[in-house]
């Protein structure tokens, strides 16, 4: 955010500058709607959920519409209000609408998701990188735990020397790690469809939506709102537009049908090439590659587009390790939240400590993939365990929304959310459903016992998400406070 140039009156100013032309006032970098969109859409479409979609066949559409409309579309359009008006991210969004510690609470929630979120995601990169080493590999926890525990590792010491350009490199990884192996995978999956090939999945009127199996049949639908997250970060851009009451809504919504393409037709093709009952929920995009390629007879392809996707990943990885966790650093050095051995930065100015404790939770996190029988399992449960906790998040802002519109109507507000109520209320009651569905094991999960897994979910979801946070803010003592190295809190936290 540009500081405002300190303005002086003709009194104020010296004869020598009487003839120097005036410097013209710095003009706002503005962006275009489209530009949002496409910002947007990077920052959320991936390939990573497809097979998880893949499993539905035609009914991922349903499956990936229904929570873009209760919940993609009130988190984007509430969270641009909120960053049209108060600064600084979530925290300050929560601090000022409910308490302090309710907003302690939310960007704890912020920070803690990616504590689950790094083995998922690492387990993604596992699974792809041994099409390009042995395939047999993909199947095993020992080889997903070692990768997770190098990758995670590596991401660190690289975050901790300060090393510039990881945002370009996850910027490219859109292009190089989803765009062009998403339009690779939708084309040769119609080509393996034109061969004579039959649909794995069936494609008709009848299979549009999901087959009812109780409450475990909805429980997939859970994962999409990960898949969503991540608005209220974007919000933030809403000041660079020129007319944001006109330009937001037409950004969200080219956005919104960008990332359900790039969701669901990859999605689809899976379902076409592999079925359901041989589907890795981890490598099912290197699956279908592979049937795909050795199909056309392209099988040497497979590495490559495998490399391409861990690319992708390991970029995405590198630019959410730091950037969280600072945000959590610099608002307990303002309120003391953290310990001082938390609060301390390395010679590159880095929250090395943080990211070394994150990693030693991260490395046991990882050990359970070689205990867990069934790899797609523990990505399953580590998923939702991260979408449970960054929903309270989501429950915390919606509520505050509502309070902050209350209590200070006149606020200054780039941005005014139409039916402000009506969103927060429809994104509250989707977020919190989707928070209690996710205790509810899905149809097909296959361990067999339904209480480990609602146990490992909420003691990972609840234990992480309130009781830790509790804790410190309950041990907190003023000596934790520091206000040194606290400027430009609001523009990290608001990133």
């Amino acid at each position: 955010m540009d500081v405002p140039a300190k303005r002086q009156g003709p009194a104020a100013a010296e004869p020598q500058d009487a003839a120097r032309p005036a410097r013209p006032a710095r003009a706002t970098a503005y962006i275009s709607w489209v530009a949002l969109a496409l910002m947007t859409t990077s920052s959320v479409a991936s390939l990573r959920p497809s097979p998880t979609m893949a499993v539905y066949g035609l009914a991922c559409i349903f499956l990936y519409v229904v929570p873009a409309l209760v919940f993609l579309l009130p988190t984007s359009l509430v969270s641009a209000e909120l960053a049209s008006g108060w600064s600084g991210g979530v925290y300050n969004w929560v601090s000022e609408g409910i308490s302090k510690p309710a907003g302690f609470l939310a960007v704890w929630c912020q920070f803690a998701m990616t504590i689950f979120y790094y083995p998922s995601l690492l387990g993604f990169v596992a699974s792809t990188l041994a099409y390009v080493i042995n395939p047999d590999l993909a199947s095993s926890g020992v080889w997903t735990a070692i990768v997770i525990m190098v990758c995670y590792w590596t991401g660190v010491w690289v975050s901790s020397r300060g090393t510039q350009g990881v945002a370009g490199l996850a910027s490219a990884g859109l292009i190089i790690g989803t765009l062009v192996p998403g339009t690779l995978l939708v084309i040769l999956g119609m080509a393996f469809l034109g061969q004579g090939n039959e649909s794995a999945a069936p494609m008709t009127a009848d299979n549009l939506l999901p087959a009812w199996a109780g409450l475990a049949s909805l429980v997939l639908i859970v994962n999409n709102f990960l898949s969503y997250s991540g608005m209220e970060m974007n919000a933030v851009h809403v000041g660079s537009l020129r007319k944001p009451g006109k330009e937001f809504p037409r950004a969200i919504f080219l956005s919104m049908g960008l990332v359900l393409l790039i969701f669901i037709l990859p999605a689809l093709a899976i379902s076409w090439i592999v079925p359901a009952e041989q589907l890795s929920l981890t490598a099912g995009i290197m699956q279908a590659f592979d049937v795909v390629f050795v199909e056309f007879g392209s099988q040497w392809l497979t590495p490559i587009v495998g490399v391409m996707l861990v690319m992708a990943s390991l970029g995405g990885m590198l630019t959410w390790l730091a950037g969280p966790s600072r945000g959590l650093l610099l608002i307990s050095r303002k309120e003391g939240y953290l310990p001082p051995y938390l609060q301390r930065l390395n010679k590159h100015g880095v929250q090395q400590n943080i990211l070394v404790v994150q990693g030693a939770v991260t490395t046991v996190i990882a050990m359970a993939y070689a205990f867990i029988p069934d790899v797609s399992s523990a990505y399953w449960i580590f998923s939702v365990i991260t979408t449970q906790v960054y929903l309270i998040m989501y429950l915390l802002m919606f509520v505050a929304a509502v309070r902050l519109r209350r209590k200070h109507p006149d606020h200054p507000r780039g941005y005014r959310a139409p039916m402000l109520v009506g969103l927060c209320g429809v994104g509250f009651a989707a977020s919190l459903a989707a928070l209690l569905i996710g205790f509810i094991p899905p149809s097909q999960f296959e361990s067999g016992n339904a209480g480990i897994y609602v146990a490992v979910v909420a003691g990972g979801a609840l234990g992480l998400g309130l009781l830790v946070p509790y804790l410190f803010y309950k041990a907190r003592k003023p000596s934790w406070k520091t206000e040194s190295d606290s400027d430009g809190a609001e523009e990290v936290v608001a990133e």
